[in-house]
């Protein structure tokens, strides 16, 4: 007979039980209710200093808390420190627009709106908390100099005011943030450097062992080019934490840098290696054999005692072994080459050129372990970096969007000058701050939809707030109480990625409309005027986002995918100092935009990321090309009128057209000028007996131009199917191509 368990053994188990439930709670909607608290009590706080220091609005002081207000500490002491800067600018600009067009109402709402356009233009074309600056700056002018410009004589002092209010707001958030169960980017950053470093290392192993196929090695891509973009914005938040961060901040930027370059450089050499297996011939064959048993040795070099790299010491193990590695490949290379050329069918330049990429991988995946084997002590030589992540949106794009501001700020205003509503002045200023800040998201005009939502119900809501709770409770201790459920419910619709439109809307403007004042102004007429022009400002903002040139139509997508194009002809022609990270960061983070605006179109981002490879793998190359002329001796045969660099000017040039414009007859070009420049390098070396470096220097460059020469002829490139398509037009239209 079996005995049944003891209540002493069943205790323990429902213990633990509880225990892994309480944890998990803690981990996720215990982290949520946390955050509700802490957005509650700086809220409360800054209201209360607000009120005790006599301040006109406080309002203005909890609007400001529910706006800077984020999960993480470093991202409210980002967006604190980015939106005291574009206050005070926007508070000096308005101040100066104020004492210039003070009687003139027409003069000073075009010159506002005018700032107001290039300061979302600013928005637009920067990225992550930088971008709130420029719209503080232009949304600060609005909300202090439209008000102000009504009682000129008053201005300077209404101004400053407005500015305490906003700073109250700023402080209470950030110590709030900072000193209640703080939550620390530079925390998560280091889960997830360990993360990534396990990922590419078990993607690098999987795809030597042919364990990957190409929709895994485009999806985890595309999951690298996200994590890349998430990284940097991680970082740019996390120097604001304190000093561990910033001790650590130059070599977290090197590290994604880093990541970038060794993936972009395995991607090249995994490339290569298909192609050779593609062409089916024997000298591939050969190639491959050759090069193959290298391949086998680089997954065990990743590993300690067998197990995955995981911390930063077992990274600074592997670093030791590709060091030693890294030192004992040429050596070995050169004597795989000297078998190769005992044999008569064997392609050299194939060899050379996969050997060449196999050695820049190893130096690239070095440095990657070297530096984050570096975050295990405080400071570090590496932590010396000038190279920084440069995200940047299309100027084109970045202009409509604050050409758009300034049109719909303008129509407003002259709407309020005509009809003179007493609420014109919110309907104008409102519509500026929509416009600056939805135009940095995705899709502006569903933003701003959704913000209008929860205007609606912070409408509702506040009646209810103003006139139906307020008239009956007395003291600061029981408006809180009474103002608890109704900024709980937005602060709850943030929390929800499907609702943090209607929360950010519900939660701005109900302190907007139904905030307390010190002395609170009962007056119905008002209220529904205020609040039709918030919501009416807002759906303006969204017809506005349709119509005017909308970001979700094609052409913006097309603007992008150029701008990634013309990555290759910035690797050709930009300072060589800083190219590659500047080429590298670009690339990605215009695919990441493109993403974006491609939710729902999986064809549309697989053809991005396609390009997305062949404009890394050229662009690349070009850089490296460079790099290798630049060091070359000063010798006649080096010059820059030598035919050979004359015929690598002439392929640097045809590149560029073809990378710009896709057409067959630019794809010709840059097909005989790789040709030529091939044979103008071999000459060159035939013609004389190179030093053992020199020699060396030369068959890189040749590698090099044998690797974009195989790169253009790739089936698989978009080039063939950008270009095959064209060629088929222009045959049923009858206009002649280059064959």
């Amino acid at each position: 007979m079996s005995s049944s368990p003891s209540p002493s053994s069943a205790r323990p188990a429902s213990f633990a039980a509880l225990y892994e439930a309480a944890a998990h709670w803690a981990r996720t909607d215990g982290l949520v209710w946390i955050y509700l608290f802490k957005a509650l009590a700086a809220c409360f706080l800054a209201l209360g200093i607000a009120m005790k220091l006599d301040l006109p609005q406080p309002r203005t002081a909890m609007t400001t808390v529910f706006i800077v207000m984020q999960p993480q500490s470093g991202a409210v002491f980002a967006k604190s420190f980015y939106r005291i800067c574009g206050t005070l600018v926007g508070l000096v600009v308005m101040l100066a627009l104020i004492g210039l067009f003070a009687q003139q109402p027409e003069l000073f709402l075009v010159t506002t709106a005018i700032w107001v356009g290039i300061c979302t233009a600013g928005a637009a074309r920067n990225r992550n908390f930088r971008s709130y600056g420029f719209v503080l700056a232009g949304y600060t002018a609005a909300l202090i100099g439209i008000p102000a410009s009504q009682h000129p004589d008053g201005a300077f002092l209404s101004a400053l005011t407005r500015v305490a209010e906003v700073v109250i707001g700023i402080i209470c958030a950030g110590a709030v943030s900072g000193l209640v169960f703080p939550q620390f980017a530079g925390l998560q950053m280091r889960s997830t450097v360990r993360a990534r470093f396990s990922a590419f290392v078990e993607y690098v192993s999987a795809s030597l062992a042919g364990r990957n196929d190409r929709a895994q090695i485009e999806a985890t891509n595309a999951r690298f080019v996200a994590d890349i973009v998430g990284f940097e914005a991680a970082r740019s938040i996390a120097v604001f934490e304190g000093p561990d961060s910033r001790m650590r901040g130059g070599r977290l930027a090197r590290l994604n840098s880093e990541f970038m370059t060794a993936s972009t450089r395995f991607h090249a050499l995994h490339q290569l290696m298909n192609r050779l297996r593609d062409s089916g011939t024997h000298g591939a064959a050969i190639a491959i054999a050759a090069l193959e048993p290298y391949f086998k040795e680089i997954a065990p070099l990743l590993a300690k005692s067998g197990e995955p790299v995981l911390s930063a010491a077992d990274a600074a193990h592997a670093a030791a072994q590709l060091d030693t590695y890294r030192s004992e490949l040429p050596k070995r290379v050169r004597a795989t080459r000297d078998e190769l050329e005992t044999h008569p069918d064997a392609p050299l330049l194939d060899f050379d050129t996969g050997a060449e990429l196999l050695y820049r991988f190893i130096d690239d995946l070095h440095a990657y372990a070297a530096t984050y084997a570096s975050l295990a002590v405080d400071k570090h030589a590496r932590e010396r970096w000038i190279e920084r992540y440069e995200p940047k949106t299309n100027a084109i794009a970045a202009g409509v969007a604050g050409l758009r501001a300034a049109i719909v700020m303008m129509v407003l205003g002259a709407f309020w000058i005509a009809t003179a509503w007493p609420s014109g002045s919110t309907l104008t200023l409102v519509a500026a701050a929509v416009c600056a800040l939805a135009s940095a998201s995705p899709d502006p005009k569903r933003t701003a939809f959704k913000m209008a939502g929860g205007t609606v119900l912070a409408t509702l809501m506040g009646m209810i707030a103003v006139f139906g709770v307020y008239p009956h409770i007395d003291g600061f201790v029981m408006l809180c109480v009474a103002l608890t459920p109704f900024l709980l419910l937005g602060v709850l619709m943030t929390t929800r990625a499907t609702l943090a439109g209607y929360g950010v809307g519900y939660c701005i403007f109900f302190c907007f409309l139904a905030g307390p004042d010190n002395v609170i102004h009962y007056d119905p007429s008002a209220f529904m005027n205020d609040a039709l022009a918030l919501v009416l400002s807002m759906l303006v903002s969204s017809i506005a986002f349709a119509v005017l040139l909308p970001p979700s139509t094609p052409w913006l997508r097309n603007r992008l995918l150029v701008d990634l194009r013309r990555q290759v002809v910035l690797a050709g022609r930009a300072d060589l100092a800083r190219v590659r990270s500047r080429f590298e960061s670009g690339a990605r983070d215009l695919m990441f935009q493109i993403n974006a605006l491609s939710q729902n179109e999986p064809e549309t981002k697989r053809d991005t990321l396609r390009w997305l490879f062949s404009v890394l793998e050229v662009g690349n190359a070009v850089i490296d090309l460079r790099r290798e002329i630049a060091t070359l001796p000063n010798e006649p045969r080096y010059h820059q009128a030598a035919p050979w660099r004359v015929a690598l000017r002439a392929l640097r040039d045809a590149l560029a057209a073809l990378f710009e414009r896709p057409r067959q007859q630019h794809f010709a070009r840059a097909l005989a000028a790789t040709a030529d420049a091939i044979a103008q390098v071999q000459q060159l070396t035939a013609g004389f007996t190179p030093s053992r470096e020199e020699r060396h220097q030369l068959l890189r460059i040749l590698s090099q131009l044998h690797f974009i020469r195989t790169a253009l002829l790739d089936p698989q490139s978009p080039l063939a199917s950008a270009i095959g398509a064209r060629a088929d037009a222009s045959e049923e239209k009858g206009v002649p191509h280059a064959a």
